[in-house]
């Protein structure tokens, strides 16, 4: 058997596995009031706190983290799907947007003004070289005479 935990709003509602009539709360090991099946923490701050339920010799506890919030909304499976594939619908339209417009971009692009004329593609020939980077060759070397390694 375990717990029931409810939560709306700040309101928590646990009821006790126990089905006893006379059920005693305790919170945080001290003993409350309250001697009812369904034990009800009005304003709860979301603070962790531990709770037990006591019939006889039966015992059972439940440790209770509940994140709660004054104004927030529940929302069901149904909801969520149906935000998500509105979301996805609504990309893949944008998708098909841009697509379908810069389709019609691309056609147009070549009648532009500024655009070279498209001929046969010739060969170019291949660049001058530099005459500074010029491979030195057999019996030229007078040229790079000049540039021999002095010691200091």
């Amino acid at each position: 058997k375990e717990f029931q935990v409810e939560i709306s709003g700040t309101t928590v509602t646990l009821t006790c596995p126990l089905d006893e009539e006379n059920i005693v709360w305790e919170l945080n090991q001290k003993k409350t009031a309250s001697n009812e099946r369904k034990y009800v923490i009005e304003n709860h701050d979301s603070s962790p706190i531990t709770m037990s339920c006591l019939a006889g010799s039966k015992k059972y506890e439940i440790y209770l983290n509940a994140r709660v919030c004054a104004n927030c909304e529940e929302l069901d499976a149904l909801a969520v799907m149906g935000i998500i594939i509105a979301d996805l619908l609504i990309t893949f339209g944008v998708l098909i947007l841009v697509y379908y417009f810069s389709k019609d971009r691309k056609g147009r692009a070549g009648a532009s003004p500024g655009g070279r004329p498209r001929g046969q593609k010739t060969q170019r020939p291949p660049p001058v070289p530099n005459p500074d980077y010029e491979p030195i060759r057999k019996g030229q070397r007078e040229v790079y005479a000049g540039l021999e390694s002095r010691g200091f």
